[in-house]
């Protein structure tokens, strides 16, 4: 087994070789065939893990060769496809094995050049997968949650609560669901490897109808930014076709696998001793949660997790229980992907498909389904669906497809937040205790709450832990999976919203492409065009993007389409619907104040690109100028010790706010820079000019014309007095560069912070988050510190010398102790 494990390496590094030199290939493929189906020497009626591995092996061997050399199996093609149909039938192929098989035939089938033709063979690929999950077994099971509970033995349990552990019952339950999930991890495998090879494409998998638009000069009109129809978009995806068979299917299944954790399912369930653990994290979640190295071994390796959450049992054990939670984890995960997928793929927005998008959005957008949730569902919903959704839209479809999805989930995300950090800051009538999670022994205690004090009061609760019910697991392990649970939401929602806005991921990538092309044209300097970061080699000599990669003429046209969504998406988030912008703008004002430094920081740049977008428009004043101004202010002012690091960041924000907002002044994106000063109004001394790029937030923004005195409130507020506003004002209109007006702020802070020091103490009790920072640490007495450094000793002494001086001082005390006896 280890020669032929041996061999597969090397014919898997053999891909790069078989570009320029194929004659080996098609033997080369037929023996990772062979090895595909390998068994234990004697033959075994179950594998051992060693022919497994093997396995797994030659199946990723495969899929890898096939992405690099498709073009030239596309010859064998048919031969291949006999091949694969001979195993699959064979029946000695695990899941994964069977998943790897279809990965290899498409990327094959992608390099047919016939666009039909690819489509044909795919839709031939996948004929098994999808009458699998069209079967009256699988439609019944997810016709409801009830259904699907039944399907998964679930529901049995309240009848006989030992078919968990009958072992034809087991494995039949076992065979249902792995046809079923199978199936469409198979659909979603194919269709990711379809939608990888239609973007490498020559027209980098724009519609074959806007070749014209490639070729032309104007870069402002789009004719495919809009709906695109499902036969077009299949000229470079083969995979698209399959969608109006498969959405309805996969609309049910999530459906039915996001109410079995809604409220009154959930009680139900966790009055049972067995059946509540369908609604517990795997082992494998709460191995993530013990940060532990993968040299220990996994989840079942020394340390691990395995039977942690089932006392005694594992998911490989012959015992219902401890699967179901890796099951529904593995199906809605793998929903959420195929709806990213759907989005990647532009097919959501085809007229094609016009008639069953309101089933969607009732699905992906239903209150009951956002706020049953727990945390770990939200972060992957936001990462997988909405963040993907949300960067593939057309600009011309914002308002057609975003704001039925986006105005509740935005709305949701700030009352979820809301409430899972306000145990954490002291905000509500919850202790810390509240954030504990939910264990086995005290399972009925919660389901009667949610029956006594009604679901919004339990859902409040539900927040604080994350929703996590840990099943038998340690306290340790599971505290620490709430912490995990809240911090992953905090940073993923952060972390997407960046995204969308262009301050991180591809969208931040044309903006520097753009930077670096305006930079070359300003020192007529081509060769910066070619330039990447000096901290990374060049691997090519013609243009390259700002992060070294190559950059081609198609990738001139996708980034003026990115370019044109970018500012766009920024306006409809923020200017265009109600419901949306004021929900996502409180939401992020909030998060300044969560104590997690990593969302923090990231939310300063979000609120950055907030101010350059919206601080001229009257209607968000007494938002920016009121509420955001004085959490920022009061961040400083009570110097968390979980801010230290970031008050820089902080002091920004304020100086962009005062700016834009009192002294007529902007600045470069992200508050950068030397502060750009607008003249007053001729003809109204009470008002400034507008600047020029007011509606251009990549640029600078604009400014409120009209100064209010809102921020100068909040300052009275913490205790400056009136003299202190009027020589802030004068020391930031006379001082304009970013390292001064910062100065003059930390300075001003610094009084209100002594104050308060004095009055509060040090505060933070036993929540060391919100303890205030010593000192040694303080930002705002940064100055006042007499730094000291101690002189060298003439005799270097190094940390093992000291110890070893130590361990004399000891046996010195030792034979003093004994009396010198011994001398």
């Amino acid at each position: 087994v280890w020669l032929k494990f041996r061999r597969t390496t090397l014919l898997e590094a053999l891909k790069h070789y078989w570009k320029y030199e194929a004659t080996t290939l098609p033997s080369g493929v037929d023996s990772l065939l062979v090895y595909l189906n390998a068994t234990d020497n004697p033959p075994k009626e179950t594998p051992s893990m060693d022919v497994v591995g093997l396995r797994k092996k030659v199946g990723v061997s495969l899929v890898a060769v096939s992405k690099i050399v498709p073009d030239l199996l596309v010859p064998w093609l048919s031969q291949l496809s006999d091949r694969a149909k001979a195993l699959l039938t064979s029946g000695g192929l695990s899941p994964i094995n069977e998943m790897h098989l279809y990965e290899f035939l498409s990327c094959v089938a992608t390099a047919v050049d016939n666009p039909l033709d690819r489509s044909n063979f795919i839709a031939d690929v996948l004929s098994n997968a999808i009458r699998s999950i069209e079967t009256a077994e699988v439609q019944n099971a997810i016709a409801s949650v009830d259904g699907l509970l039944s399907f998964m033995g679930i529901s049995q349990v309240a009848a006989d609560p030992s078919c968990v552990t009958n072992e034809e019952f087991v494995k039949k339950v076992t065979t249902d669901f792995s046809v079923m999930f199978s199936s469409l991890n198979q659909l979603l495998s194919v269709g990711k490897r379809c939608q990888e090879a239609a973007k490498k494409r020559p027209n980098g998998g724009l519609p074959v109808q806007n070749f014209g638009a490639l070729s032309g000069e104007s870069l402002q009109h789009f004719p495919d930014e809009g709906p695109v129809n499902i036969n077009d978009l299949a000229i470079n995806d083969p995979f698209v076709p399959l969608w109006p068979r498969l959405l309805p299917t996969l609309i049910r299944v999530l459906d039915a696998t996001l109410r079995v954790w809604h409220p009154e399912r959930q009680e139900s369930l966790l009055r049972n001793n067995i059946q509540r653990y369908a609604l517990a994290i795997s082992d494998d979640e709460a191995y993530l949660a013990t940060k532990q190295e993968n040299s220990v071994g996994g989840v079942f390796g020394k340390g691990g997790t395995a039977g942690s959450i089932v006392s005694g049992w594992d998911r490989r054990s012959t015992n219902l229980t401890p699967k179901w939670s890796g099951w529904f984890n593995e199906l809605r995960n793998n929903c959420f992907q195929l709806l990213g997928l759907l989005s990647a793929q532009r097919v959501i927005f085809a007229p094609e498909l016009a008639h069953i998008y309101p089933q969607l959005v009732s699905v992906v957008a239903n209150p009951e389904h956002l706020r049953s949730m727990e945390h770990r569902h939200f972060t992957q919903y936001l990462k997988q669906f909405i963040e993907i959704l949300m960067l593939c839209t057309p600009s011309t479809l914002y308002q057609s497809h975003l704001t039925a999805i986006l105005g509740p989930v935005f709305e949701h995300i700030q009352y979820r937040l809301k409430y899972t950090w306000d145990p954490i800051i002291g905000n509500s009538g919850l202790s810390m205790e509240s954030t504990k999670p939910l264990g086995s022994d005290n399972c009925a205690q919660i389901a009667n709450q949610l029956s006594s004090s009604g679901v919004e009061s339990w859902l409040i609760a539900y927040y604080a832990r994350g929703g996590l019910f840990v099943g038998d697991l340690d306290s340790v392990t599971a505290e620490a999976a709430v912490e995990k649970a809240r911090v992953e939401l905090t940073r993923t929602f952060s972390d997407s919203i960046q995204s969308v806005l262009a301050l991180k991921g591809g969208w931040a990538l044309v903006l520097a492409n753009k930077a670096k092309e305006e930079q070359a044209m300003k020192r007529n300097d081509p060769s910066k065009l070619a330039a990447g970061p000096r901290n990374r080699v060049s691997e090519t000599d013609g243009p390259v993007n700002a992060d070294g990669t190559k950059r081609s003429q198609v990738d001139l046209q996708l980034d003026a389409r990115k370019l044109a969504r970018i500012d766009k998406l920024c306006h409809f988030l923020l200017l265009e619907n109600e419901q949306i912008a004021g929900a996502l703008v409180v939401t992020i004002i909030e998060c300044l104040g969560y104590p997690d430094a990593y969302s923090c920081r990231r939310c300063t740049r979000i609120v950055h690109r907030i101010l350059e977008s919206v601080a001229w428009v009257d209607r968000y004043t007494e938002l920016i100028g009121y509420r955001l101004f004085s959490v920022a202010v009061n961040l400083i002012v009570n110097e968390p010790k979980w801010m230290v690091g970031i008050e820089w960041d902080m002091i920004n924000i304020i100086r962009d706010i005062y700016g834009r907002l009192v002294l007529g002044q902007y600045f470069q994106p992200g508050g950068q820079g030397l502060a750009v000063q607008q003249s007053r109004d001729p003809n109204d001394n009470s008002r400034f000019e507008q600047s020029k790029v007011v509606d251009k937030p990549l640029q600078g923004g604009g400014i409120l014309v009209i100064p209010t005195d809102l921020p100068k409130r909040v300052l009275s507020e913490i205790g400056i007095s009136y003299d202190d506003i009027l020589t802030l004002d004068k020391s930031l209109t006379e001082k304009r560069s970013a390292k001064d007006q910062k100065d003059v702020l930390r300075d001003l802070l610094r009084i209100a912070a002594d104050r308060s020091q004095q009055s509060d103490g040090n505060r933070g009790g036993e929540n060391g988050l919100l303890e205030r920072a010593g000192a040694e640490e303080s930002l705002l007495h940064q100055n006042l510190r007499q730094p000291v450094v101690t002189a060298l000793p003439e005799k270097l002494v190094t940390y093992s010398m000291a110890q070893k001086d130590a361990a004399k001082s000891a046996e010195v005390d030792i034979v003093n102790y004994h009396g010198g006896i011994f001398e």
